[in-house]
């Protein structure tokens, strides 16, 4: 449900996104333009505005410091969203920002160390264009989820638009959630979220739910979080599947 009036979102990215993003509501997709309707895209959408940093900025002064036994690397990057985070009505910004963060997260130099060969290079760029997508979603301090777009039930949403089956689909949600199940590829994402305000978070367990993930500010209350999102998810994962192309079948 949309509470808030917002102008429709349009942003022109580096690469091209699939255009079977089109099959969800709201979106469409054309090469590297992307616009989006957000009273037919969200299924909540209560907040107009972001907490972001510049990637360039992050990428200068704060992917290459290293953590020290007096500042961990989870303080550096509270410190640095203290110093430049800025709040923004710019949903354009917070894509193409969320897409320099994922663009690194998600590239393929990892390919050759990872440890997954079922993970290839498409895989990854079905995470980098899901993963900017959930950047619009949105977490408020007292744990309230205010804005919940289709690819916060990111299997889901995945099967729609790039035909995975369930055990593909929750591959992908287990690496983009795990970091690549990598503690230096862990601190890499905490570093790199820090352009997004704050840290990745997910509702799942071990083996993917469907409870998705968002970037939450430092702080927010995972108590609240956790009960806001189990009352709501059952009703709308159903919705995002509806839009499957084989779905009547």
């Amino acid at each position: 449900m949309t509470t808030i009036d917002t102008a429709t979102i349009t942003v022109k990215l580096p690469d091209a996104f699939d255009p079977r993003w089109s099959r969800l509501p709201g979106i469409q997709v054309d090469g590297r333009r992307i616009t989006i309707d957000p009273a037919e895209y969200f299924f909540r959408f209560e907040s107009n505005t972001w907490l972001v940093a510049d990637w360039e900025l992050v990428t200068a002064q704060l992917l290459d410091v290293d953590e020290t036994t007096e500042s961990t690397v989870e303080q550096l990057a509270l410190d640095f969203i203290k110093n430049h985070g800025e709040s923004t009505s710019d949903a354009a910004r917070v894509l193409a920002t969320a897409y320099g963060v994922y663009s690194y997260l998600f590239r393929e130099e990892h390919l050759a160390s990872v440890g997954l060969p079922q993970i290839t290079a498409d895989h990854l760029r079905m995470l980098r264009e899901a993963a900017t997508l959930m950047a619009l979603n949105k977490v408020e301090l007292d744990g309230h989820i205010s804005n919940v777009g289709p690819c916060w039930f990111f299997p889901a949403a995945t099967s729609v638009v790039f035909d995975l089956d369930d055990e593909t689909g929750g591959m992908l949600d287990e690496v983009y959630h795990g970091g690549w199940f990598n503690e230096h590829r862990r601190i890499e994402s905490i570093k790199a979220h820090a352009a997004l305000g704050g840290r990745l978070v997910h509702g799942c367990q071990s083996v993917p739910d469907q409870s998705g993930g968002v970037v939450a500010p430092y702080g927010a209350s995972m108590a609240n979080f956790r009960d806001d999102l189990a009352e709501f998810k059952a009703g709308w994962i159903e919705q995002v599947y509806a839009h499957c192309v084989t779905a009547a079948e």
